[in-house]
């Protein structure tokens, strides 16, 4: 088989994994050789992800968790009839194999950025109202800190909260 075959292989092969566990992986498992086949686009119109599921499992080791390169193009050379129905077995196979070389993983179904607008408008102090009005400061639009929170009492006597400061020598 190609290098660019077996590059793909070794991308979708590390996927998932730990830079410790990157290191050794010439196996596959289950989850990233599905992966490579959706990113490739070997699952398509007949060829569906129980068909690849169904390969994984006939072409591994008994027992086994992963599967190795060898098995792996084995793997794609059964799944070949199936994606390719109208070409000849060599066809298939060749055409299958090109779909998989020099493939990286995607990050298709990644989380998008939010509406920068909305949270403009959330945190713009001038449109505030009320209560939160009072917490920011009207040119800046910076917070006061505590100062715009609550009225601040002097606890200047011996207890605290304590009212009567400087009275306690005029009643005795």
């Amino acid at each position: 088989m190609s290098a660019s075959v077996k590059s793909t292989f070794q991308a979708f092969a590390v996927q998932g994994t730990t830079a410790t566990q990157a290191k050794s992986t010439n196996e596959i498992n289950n989850k990233n050789f599905s992966k490579l086949c959706k990113d490739c686009k070997v699952i398509g119109q007949k060829c569906t992800s129980t068909d690849v599921d169904i390969v994984f499992s006939k072409c591994k080791t008994k027992g086994a968790q992963k599967m190795t390169f060898e098995q792996f193009c084995q793997a794609l050379k059964e799944l070949s009839p199936k994606r390719f129905p109208k070409k000849s077995k060599d066809e298939a196979e060749e055409a299958i194999f090109k779909l998989v070389e020099d493939k990286t993983p995607g990050t298709n179904a990644t989380t998008k950025t939010t509406n920068t607008k909305n949270v403009d408008r959330m945190t713009d102090a001038s449109k505030y109202t009320g209560a939160h009005k009072s917490r920011f400061d009207a040119e800046t639009g910076k917070g006061k800190g505590i100062d715009g929170r609550k009225d601040v009492d002097e606890n200047t006597g011996y207890v605290g909260a304590y009212k009567g400061d400087g009275t306690y020598d005029k009643t005795h």
